[in-house]
């Protein structure tokens, strides 16, 4: 069956040209859009009403910052470990590290979940060696699960709390896992993507719990219903699509980083900008780091 192609139009929402533009996210409290270029280092912000951006640059690789509850505080995935971070002037507080860290790891993905905790991932930055994995974080302890990847994105849960869904880039799988109270059961693969797919990079779910995964090399952004088959491909203006959330006063609309690394800006012009397009679909609100803050 040929999948629908969502009828509205994409466009440029920030024209920012970031070398690896990743982990998008909105922040209801001031109509803001929150993301990171984890190569060129720097936190991206945007204010949609105002149209004002901001960019913080930082003197090493981040993938990822989490609101805080004081809006001038994130959490954000360095490469020497998570930490509380500064917006005003980027000074930062180290939280914790994954003990096992191969010199040339780094920290990718990272969300709340619906527990309150930090779930984040480690990969090789060199995309090469399985020495990545799969954490989360209760403000205590640091549990490693899921098993090793070279690149890991996720992990992200569904909305009522009962699953766990993680990616290993590198092989082009995408696994779920069930969560009962503090326990992760174990990865159980759930879709494989397909010769011409690109490789599944982040990943976003709506309030109907479809999941939204980006298509690293391939262009577009694929929705899959929660039995893992294609309910519809969204097409976008250039090949390294890495992440995807919703936003917007109703969270209807689906905003979309991307990558400029190794890209000729004659043939991909539109590489590594921030992109936007209308949906019918409401997502989920971002959830705040609420655990204590050193």
């Amino acid at each position: 069956m040929i999948p629908t192609t969502h009828p509205e139009p994409v466009r440029v929402a920030v024209a920012c040209g970031c070398t690896l533009g990743e982990e998008v996210l909105w922040d209801a409290r001031d109509a803001s859009l929150m993301w990171v270029d984890i190569e060129n280092p720097a936190i991206w912000r945007h204010w949609t009403e105002s149209g004002e951006t901001e960019r913080l640059p930082l003197d090493e690789n981040l993938s990822f910052a989490l609101p805080t509850p004081d809006p001038h505080r994130v959490v954000a995935g360095f490469r020497s470990g998570v930490a509380a971070l500064s917006l005003a002037d980027g000074t930062r507080r180290p939280i914790v590290r994954p003990d096992d860290f191969p010199p040339g790891n780094r920290l990718n993905s990272g969300n709340v979940g619906p527990d309150g905790h930090l779930y984040f991932g480690s990969m090789d930055d060199a995309e090469e060696a399985e020495t990545g994995s799969y954490h989360r974080y209760d403000g205590r302890d640091l549990v490693t699960f899921g098993g090793r990847a070279a690149v890991t994105n996720g992990p992200v849960a569904s909305p009522d709390g009962r699953r766990l869904y993680t990616i290993d880039t590198a092989e082009g799988i995408v696994r779920t896992h069930t969560l009962r109270g503090e326990e992760i059961g174990p990865p159980e693969p759930l879709i494989r993507f397909e010769d011409g797919w690109g490789k599944p990079d982040g990943l976003t779910l709506d309030a109907e719990g479809h999941l939204w995964i980006c298509h690293y090399g391939a262009s577009r952004i694929t929705r899959f219903r929660p039995d893992g088959t294609v309910e519809r491909v969204v097409p976008i203006p250039t090949a390294l699509v890495t992440k995807c959330a919703f936003g917007g006063p109703d969270l209807t609309t689906l905003y979309v980083t991307t990558c400029l690394r190794g890209r000729d800006p004659a043939i991909d012009p539109m590489a590594g900008h921030l992109f936007r397009v209308e949906t019918p679909f409401k997502g989920l609100p971002a959830r705040l780091y609420e655990l204590p803050l050193p």
